[in-house]
This record gives C-alpha cells, sequence and structure tokens, in this order.
C-alpha cells in the first residue's frame, strides 16, 4: 500500500434539481468540455477485461484551504476496488474530485479482494489520477468472508467485496476516526466536505438518510417477524426503526471499534445461514444493528434506486428535490445501458465522468 498525491482542475458548475425541473442543457456543455481534454490513457488487460482510461485532469485546492493535516482535516473516502466495477469507481473519484473545494485534502481508502488484484488496480489508478493521495487494502481472508454469504436474490449482491463496508474498522489505519463510504455504482455533484461533517450525535455510530415510508418489514422474512426474540429486536431503538440504503455512510470508526460492531453484524450473518430471515444480500445485517439508532442526512446526498429494482433494471426518475449525490443503485448501471445503446435518461448525467477511453475521441 502506497500514498500517492492528488489531481485535477476545472470546476463544473453544481447540478441541481427542484420539482420537476431537468438539466440537459448543461449536460451538454459537461460532455464537450470534458470530451475535449487532453488525455493519456492506461489499460487493464486479462482474459475478460480490455479497458483503458484517460488520465484524469488536476484539481487544486482552493485559497480558503487550510494546509492538509490527515489527522485533523483531511476527507478520508472509502470505497470498493474490483475489475468489475472499476468503470464506476473511477467515475466516482473523478466527481468527488472536480466538486471538492479542497481536493488535495482528500484520502481515498479502497478495499480489493486481493493482493494479486491490487497490484493491477494500483497502477490503474496511479496512472488515471497521477496526484491521487490512495491506500489499497487487500481483505486479508476472502474465503471467511466468503463462507458467512447466504445467497441473495441477485447474485451480484453475494460477492465478498459487496461485504467490505462489514470490517472497514479493521482493514482501514487504527488511527483513522471517521470515514465517508461510497459505493462504486455513483456520482457526487457537490462537496464531499459537507457530507463528511455531518454530525454523528449522541452515540450514533453512522449517518445516512433514511427513508421512513419504505415498508420496512419487507426487508426480513415472515420467520424474522413470526419468531418472538427476533422480532423484538428494533423494541428499545432510539427512533423508529427505517429503511437507510448502505451505499452512502459517514461511520465513526473509533465507536464502531468501540463497540464490536463487526461481531455484531457477523453475528446475524450466521444466523441467517442457520434460517432465513432476509433476502437482500448485505443490508439486512445493517438494518438489524443499526436501524432506528443512526443520525440523519438529508436525503440529497443519496438520490438512490436510479437502476431500478434489483430484478429488471428499469428507468426511474429523481426523487423530488436537491440533487447532491446520484446512486444508481440496483440493477441498471449506467456504463452498462450506454454501451448496449439502451440508456435511461438519468444516465446522461453519469457519462461527463466516464473516464473510459473510447476508439474515437471528439476534436477541439
Amino acid at each position: 500500500a502506497m500514498f500517492y498525491n492528488l489531481s485535477p482542475c476545472f470546476i463544473m458548475p453544481k447540478l441541481r434539481r427542484s420539482g420537476g425541473s431537468t438539466l440537459p442543457p448543461l449536460l451538454l456543455f459537461i460532455f464537450f468540455s470534458l470530451s475535449k481534454q487532453n488525455v493519456t490513457t492506461t489499460a487493464i488487460t486479462g482474459t475478460k477485461f480490455n479497458l483503458h482510461f484517460k488520465e484524469a485532469p488536476q484539481f487544486y485546492n482552493s485559497p480558503s484551504c487550510s494546509s492538509i493535516n490527515y489527522s485533523v482535516n483531511a476527507v478520508h473516502v472509502a470505497m470498493t476496488l474490483d475489475i468489475a466495477y472499476l468503470r464506476g469507481s473511477m467515475a466516482a473519484i473523478l466527481s468527488v474530485l472536480q466538486h471538492s473545494s479542497c481536493p488535495e485534502n482528500i484520502v481515498f481508502h479502497f478495499v480489493a479482494s486481493s493482493s494479486a488484484e491490487s497490484t493491477h488496480l494500483n497502477l490503474t489508478i496511479t496512472k488515471s489520477f497521477p496526484y491521487l493521495h490512495f491506500t489499497i487494502y487487500p481483505i486479508q481472508d476472502v474465503a471467511a468472508v466468503a463462507g458467512l454469504i447466504s445467497t441473495s436474490i441477485r447474485s451480484a449482491l453475494d460477492c465478498p467485496l459487496n461485504y467490505a463496508r462489514n470490517y472497514l474498522a479493521d482493514l482501514l489505519p487504527q488511527h483513522l476516526q471517521k470515514v465517508v463510504y461510497l459505493d462504486s455504482d455513483l456520482v457526487l455533484v457537490d462537496d464531499i466536505a459537507e457530507l463528511a461533517a455531518t454530525p454523528l450525535t449522541g452515540d450514533s455510530v453512522l449517518a445516512a438518510p433514511e427513508y421512513c415510508n419504505a415498508n420496512f418489514t419487507t426487508y426480513f422474512t415472515p420467520t424474522f417477524w413470526s419468531n418472538p426474540s427476533l422480532s423484538l429486536t428494533f423494541a428499545n431503538r432510539n427512533r423508529r426503526p427505517c429503511y437507510f440504503n448502505t451505499g452512502v455512510m459517514v461511520i465513526d470508526l473509533e465507536r464502531w471499534r468501540a463497540g464490536g460492531y463487526t461481531t455484531k453484524i457477523v453475528e446475524w450473518m450466521e444466523l441467517q445461514k442457520r434460517m432465513r430471515i432476509y433476502e437482500l444480500g448485505s443490508l439486512p445485517p445493517f438494518l438489524l444493528v443499526f436501524a432506528g439508532n443512526i443520525a440523519p442526512v438529508d436525503h440529497s446526498w443519496n438520490q438512490h434506486g436510479l437502476g431500478g429494482d434489483n430484478f429488471h433494471g428499469l428507468c426511474r426518475d429523481l426523487h423530488p428535490g436537491p440533487v447532491s449525490l446520484l446512486h444508481w443503485s440496483g440493477k441498471g448501471k449506467p456504463w452498462a445501458r450506454l454501451d448496449a445503446n439502451r440508456p435511461c435518461p438519468l444516465d446522461g448525467l453519469w457519462s461527463p465522468y466516464d473516464l473510459l477511453q473510447t476508439p474515437y475521441t471528439i476534436e477541439s
């Protein structure tokens, strides 16, 4: 694992949507601005992958930024990294840097599934983001994590790397106090420092947008709700337990470690192996441990569900209100739909951040 210095430097206007307004003119401007950048490329090749990525433009701190002190004013961001979702990860990284007032004060912590894959991923990230501060942490015992996973409604949710968020407090440096966790299928259009500054009030271990209109009972099986000892799990929470999406979270790692929350999540996964109490991958254990006890985050920081449901991946519209983060959770991913020439309207909001090098470029 190594540290690198950070990169990229033109500022794109922030995307906002209130009510039913749309953003096509701005999208076109962004697309052509990015397309005209002079780029160099890096490639990942293999039996199934042949990906060439552009070098991202360089971003610098604004004059108001303080000198970086990694233990005081750095924004620490954790993401998973693998070849299958690498195109999404590269876009997410670019979006974080591009909309940050102090991009040189951002440190990325990537979790990979193996040391061998980490070598290739390290090279790719370094070439596309030459000045990025980052470290890659391989999962130490992938087989042990895989052994805890029960099959879910979609095979992509059963990958050990999808459970990496359970182990961040163990994988990341012990001196690290707080981290923003992001999925790979999203882009930011606001300054991540605002999200990182979310107060974790009381004894809250994590913060995330909550969605209390969702039917919370559907995330667990009749077996769970019919068992008296299990159905009382949420009885003594600080507030009503509500659904939250684990793709965007602010996590207090010190409180996580002190409370032994990795062990608590693993215990629910072990119970799931013995009796089917939920269907949906890595989310339900987080709900079982944290729902009703998390700090609130504005909904603008996770406009999720843009990938449709877990079966068909149909197109969806934005939720009403402002937008700070666009999240293609669900089966449909914007890069796959764009490549298939079947994009959804909102996939055009992702494409300006796509660093994949195509066989042709638009000349200035």
